[in-house]
């Protein structure tokens, strides 16, 4: 089975929204203007809207025909990036320093034809929930909106969520059982020395010194604690220190991403890096504070709703283009919180071409319209084979 022949025919209409939400990107819990295009066009197609879950988000609500108890759900996020966009397209960002350079545009464009062409058949028996999510870049938008009753109000028997991936070819899905992308945490790490005269470093105590060795320390946690076959990222991306050239400043901060793909690693960097710290105090007579941040959990998707989207993919695009042994990847999502709160599952969908080689968070990366129709023939099909008319 190909993409569907009427979700094809929507595909000039996908695009125009896709372009349009890529014009006006919303950062973090700001998606106003995108949330009110979602809703209203649901509400125009007949569905029931629900907005402002989880700040603003928006579920919209159809039923099928029958009377069979079954759900699903189906979310895409909506969020742009704090960037500044370089791709000169005509559809270019009107917006400085905001772009939609993770393609959650595209996903709300999917997911919005997914809900037009079903609106339109209700080739199914159940009810389907389409989620609209805000905040997926760093503010945790899917823990509000569980937080806020998602599965309580809307309940689901399954979640499922896509991504485009534009390091894999074009109209190809991946996906894995257990973990398919690591935590995301924040070590915030002050050092408080004693500044004083460049000239005189004895009168003083270099919190860059100290700093600097910390750095090294923290990266022997990968090399020298865990097992070459454990996943494991500490990246130090932040050392701030001083002011001018002779002075030596009073302290230091040091900022790192660690990305982990179990809870045991996850616990185990978090208890050395403090370790770490208190042996960086001792050696160099200093304060020494971490402050460790637990933002988002591996996303573990579901070893039945793998099966059951990976069955659904294969139906559209083939199975020798549906990989499902993807390797983990060291990235993260946080559609973790909804697969901690539901069963369901989490798919990669390939969007590379020769006009699409620009990875993700790049600011010369454009969404691949040309998956638009693929991706939202996945949630229809799934949808139907999922919630069958009996």
């Amino acid at each position: 089975m190909p993409v569907y022949n009427r979700i094809a025919e929507l595909h000039d209409d996908m695009q125009t929204w896709r372009r349009d939400i890529h014009k006006h990107p919303e950062l973090c819990f700001e998606e106003v203007r995108t949330a009110q295009i979602v809703a209203d066009k649901l509400r125009e197609w007949g569905l029931e809207v629900h907005e402002g879950i989880g700040v603003t988000g928006v579920v919209g609500i159809l039923k099928g025909q029958g009377n069979s108890n079954r759900t699903i759900g189906i979310r895409a996020d909506m969020d742009a990036l704090p960037m500044q966009e370089l791709t000169g397209c005509d559809h270019q960002s009107i917006y400085d320093g905001k772009m939609h350079a993770c393609g959650h545009d595209g996903h709300t464009a999917i997911l919005l034809g997914a809900a037009k062409y079903l609106s339109e058949t209700k080739n199914f028996d159940g009810t389907i929930n389409f989620i609209f999510q805000p905040a997926e870049e760093g503010g945790g938008g899917a823990d509000k909106m569980v937080k806020d009753g998602l599965f309580e109000r809307f309940p689901c028997d399954a979640v499922y969520g896509l991504h485009n991936m534009p390091d894999q070819p074009k109209g190809t899905f991946h996906i894995r059982k257990g973990t398919l992308m690591a935590s995301a945490d924040v070590a915030e790490i002050t050092i408080r020395g004693k500044g004083g005269h460049a000239a005189h470093p004895q009168r003083s105590n270099d919190p860059i010194t100290a700093g600097v060795q910390l750095h090294v320390a923290l990266q022997s946690i990968v090399s020298r604690n865990i097992s070459p076959v454990d996943n494991v990222v500490i990246s130090v991306s932040q050392f701030h220190a001083g002011t001018t050239q002779n002075v030596i400043p009073h302290d230091a901060t040091l900022t790192a991403s660690v990305r982990t793909t179990t809870p045991e690693l996850r616990d185990y960097v978090q208890n050395r890096m403090q370790e770490i710290c208190d042996g960086i105090s001792k050696t160099f007579g200093l304060e020494v504070e971490l402050q460790y941040h637990r933002n988002y959990p591996c996303t573990v998707n579901h070893d039945r709703e793998v099966d059951i989207v990976a069955k659904a993919a294969a139906d559209i695009v083939g199975a020798n283009n549906v990989n499902t042994e993807a390797p983990v990847r060291m990235g993260s999502e946080d559609f973790a919180f909804m697969l901690e709160a539901c069963p369901g599952a989490y798919i990669f969908l390939g969007a590379r071409d020769e006009d699409h080689v620009y990875t993700v968070h790049h600011p010369k990366y454009d969404f691949n319209d040309e998956i638009l129709s693929t991706g939202a023939s996945l949630w229809a099909h799934l949808v139907e084979t999922q919630l069958p008319r009996r």
